[in-house]
């Protein structure tokens, strides 16, 4: 399926952002990237990436690494270190399709927003905005729904000027202890976690 056309060419629609261009790599016209995820699965994997500079297009991967934290690739039509350069800003988006395949019980982050999240209690909490890495484990983004917030904010009007103040998400580590259960068919993740927490 796709989702419109760069210069004739169709846009798959199910593209993924997961890194930038952050200069060139050598003289020979690699450039380094820097990855969103700290799992570069999915660059190192697809043979194809869709860049936007300077137009979004799509380049065949002839080469790619991992270099310390970095990734460094030779793309089609990249021969020096000028053409590299020129790149350097550019977002490389992937195609969900061509992701490695995952093992039972792991997920990728894009698949997980926008599942609704609930407690043990079936309380709705909100909807996943998002993922953060802290270095030791992820952190679900819940964003609280508008009248979560609303109800949340009338019910404090009365006790200040900062009641207002809360904030508009919770922020729930992705480990065992707290996530009980994810459906991915449902998109509902379960946690052991209180509105109040």
């Amino acid at each position: 399926m796709t989702s419109g056309s760069a210069a004739g060419i169709p846009v798959p629609d199910d593209l993924v952002l997961v890194a930038h261009v952050s200069g060139a790599y050598g003289i020979a016209g690699w450039v380094r990237l820097k990855p969103y995820s700290s799992d570069a699965g999915a660059l190192l994997h697809a043979k194809t990436w869709w860049l936007d500079q300077p137009a979004l297009h799509d380049v065949d991967v002839m080469q790619v690494r991992t270099q310390g934290e970095d990734v460094v690739a030779h793309l089609m039509g990249i021969e020096d270190r000028s053409a590299a350069e020129a790149l350097r800003g550019a977002t490389v988006q992937v195609r969900r399709a061509h992701f490695p395949p995952l093992d039972d019980n792991e997920f990728y982050w894009i698949d997980l927003i926008g599942h609704a999240v609930v407690n043990l209690a079936g309380e709705s909490l909100g909807v996943v905005a998002g993922l953060i890495d802290n270095g030791a484990h992820p952190i679900l983004r819940v964003a609280l729904t508008a009248a979560q917030t609303h109800g949340e904010q009338s019910a404090q009007g009365a006790q200040g000027a900062n009641a207002g103040d809360k904030a508009q998400e919770l922020l729930i580590p992705f480990v065992d202890r707290f996530v009980s259960r994810v459906d991915q068919a449902a998109k509902v993740i379960t946690v052991d976690w209180e509105k109040d927490y």
